[in-house]
């Protein structure tokens, strides 16, 4: 197989070449340099936020079984890029996002669910939902529904994490002392591990898959408690969970998900939206979820590596909770 990857230096991109090559494919990475691209791999480098910056994959005369596209921001550069390719690459995958779902979806909602308005493939960047759905509208058009996969995919995590949120919980952990745990324990979570994500990816054009998928581990893979008590005991134990009633959290106005990563206080419409999807069609489509603590371990260990520096997009905001804030609420008498 023959993998075209837009991007493929960070997280997403990083591990789906990486998947690609441990199958032995051929892999070519187009990207701006910004970062050294994986080992094994033949580099085009272009900027497509730039004129001309399609340039050297234009003049490429590569022919790809697949692209995987993982663009986030302005939809017309899916849109350029899609076209270019239509004639050159059997399948286009776009890993875009279920945010692409109209806001207020029930839990358990599927891939029919109602989807936002107001995406354009030829838009500028404007929010996020849009810009996704945008991608999504570009490959669409270039492709057809018969040669597109359209990966929903929601929390990532695991090594190379680029947003912040996992690394946060163990830098928190490793620090050790009384930890603010956001609560119930027992709370069911939804991610995909970003190996396991990239798997999936390529075994969808393997297998010339085609559609939308919601791709996450189906809910109660994990839950707070499970992937906190892992984060504590794999940075040396030195943490102490306290575990805290959503409603405390909230009186304090900590904000879910920014300044306590991955957690949402449960019947609220973000936790349905985030944390409740159907996700049986990518089940029997092949999708395999590794056990949350050695999402956890790995994660661990690839931050050792990198000697504390962790990678952070520009483009996002930093996760985490200020330390006296913290402490602020522990010193009330919230948690147990």
């Amino acid at each position: 197989m023959r993998l075209l990857m837009l991007g493929g230096t960070e997280f997403v991109g990083r591990a789906a070449v990486e998947a690609a090559l441990g199958r032995g494919w051929d892999v070519t990475v187009f990207h701006r340099g910004r970062h050294e691209a994986p080992p094994g791999v033949r580099s085009l480098l272009g900027d497509r936020t730039a004129p001309g910056g399609l340039a050297a994959l234009a003049d490429d005369p590569g022919e790809w079984d697949v692209v995987v596209d993982t663009w986030s921001a302005a939809p017309h550069a899916v849109r350029d890029t899609a076209r270019l390719l239509r004639g050159r690459a059997g399948r286009y995958v776009y890993v875009s996002s279920r945010s692409v779902y109209a806001w207020g979806r029930p839990a358990r909602f599927d891939e029919d669910a109602p989807l936002v308005e107001g995406a354009s493939a030829d838009a500028e960047q404007t929010a996020y939902p849009q810009d996704k759905r945008g991608g999504e509208l570009a490959v669409l058009d270039a492709f057809g529904a018969d040669r597109s996969v359209l990966v929903r995919a929601g929390l990532i995590l695991g090594p190379y994490e680029n947003i912040g949120r996992l690394p946060w919980w163990l830098g928190r952990m490793a620090r050790g002392g009384p930890v603010l745990a956001p609560g119930p324990r027992d709370l069911p979570l939804q991610y995909v591990d970003v190996r396991d994500l990239a798997e999936w990816i390529v075994l969808a054009a393997e297998r010339e898959l085609s559609g939308p998928y919601n791709l996450v581990s189906p809910q109660g893979h994990a839950t707070m408690g499970t992937l906190l008590d892992a984060c504590a005991r794999v940075t040396g134990g030195a943490a102490e969970l306290r575990w805290t009633e959503p409603g405390v959290i909230l009186e304090a106005g900590i904000e879910p998900w920014t300044e306590l990563p991955v957690w949402v206080p449960p019947g609220s419409d973000l936790y349905e939206a985030l944390h409740s999807a159907d996700v049986s069609r990518a089940v029997g489509a092949g999708l395999v979820c590794r056990p949350v603590e050695e999402t956890v371990a790995d994660t661990w260990r690839w931050l050792q590596d990198l000697g504390g520096v962790v990678p952070q997009r520009p483009d996002r905001p930093r996760s985490g909770l200020d330390p006296e804030v913290e402490a602020k609420v522990l010193a009330s008498g919230a948690g147990t």
